[in-house]
């Protein structure tokens, strides 16, 4: 099987998808050598920042697809980009992605009109081909009006039109989670998994095919660094706890 297959097989299993986000090469390595990590995904918020750039497409397209293409060729594992609302170009933006080594993306609707919205997405799935795994995004729930009935007819479309999965992030609460599912379908929801989210055995149970975590990973690093900075310029020690990862 090919690492898109492999990919696409992933959201097909009963088992939860599971994306640890990554921003560049080291990351990358990192949590590809993580037990259990099945695949990598990249954070747009997480790689605009890196290059001190806000998220929101600030980032040159360029310098995205330069950083997907180094993160794609270390790691052994398939790899999704964060592609953000395609820079203007989608079907260009996803071809090039995929010949930088990526086997799926993250594509959002922005909100746009639906019917441009639907059309985003088909162009995304015509440019990536057969092998390309599509998590086609719609923000509802982030920076939306928090609509269900509106995420799950986008979400319907976004599938006839050859996404493989729909990504809500910014939900949290089960109901809202159960009512995507059973409108969406089953192993067909994708998540953003946040602060207050659910357990993921209980995401499991519920249907959902895959859970990332966006920005939070970096987030979380960059806690780690300023705990650690703070200690140390405050007369402290390094923690015993600090290994040699890259």
């Amino acid at each position: 099987m090919s690492k898109a297959s492999d990919f696409r097989a992933l959201h097909e299993a009963p088992e939860l998808l599971v994306l640890v986000n990554v921003w560049d090469v080291a990351s990358a390595k990192v949590v590809a050598g993580l037990p259990g990590c099945q695949a990598i995904a990249t954070a747009s918020h997480a790689v605009a920042t890196s290059f001190g750039y806000p998220d929101g497409e600030h980032l040159p397209a360029d310098l995205m697809l330069e950083t997907v293409r180094r993160i794609a060729a270390a790691v052994d594992l398939p790899v999704t980009a964060d592609l953000e609302a395609g820079y203007g170009d989608v079907a260009t933006t996803v071809r090039q992605a995929v010949d930088a080594g990526v086997v799926g993306a993250n594509i959002e609707d922005a909100n746009i009109p639906f019917g441009e919205a639907v059309a985003r997405m088909e162009a995304a799935v015509k440019a990536g081909g057969p092998d390309f795994v599509l998590n086609a995004r719609t923000d509802q729930f982030l920076g939306g009006p928090n609509d269900v009935d509106e995420a799950i007819r986008r979400g319907r479309a976004f599938l006839d039109v050859g996404a493989d999965c729909v990504f809500v992030p910014g939900v949290t609460d089960v109901e809202t989670i159960g009512r995507l599912v059973q409108g969406i379908g089953r192993s067909k929801v994708s998540l953003m998994g946040m602060p207050q989210m659910p357990p993921q055995e209980e995401l499991q149970a519920l249907g959902v095919a895959r859970l990332s975590f966006g920005p939070w990973p970096h987030r979380a690093a960059l806690t780690a660094l300023a705990d650690s900075g703070a200690a140390l310029l405050g007369g402290g020690a390094l923690p015993t706890t600090v290994r040699a990862l890259s």
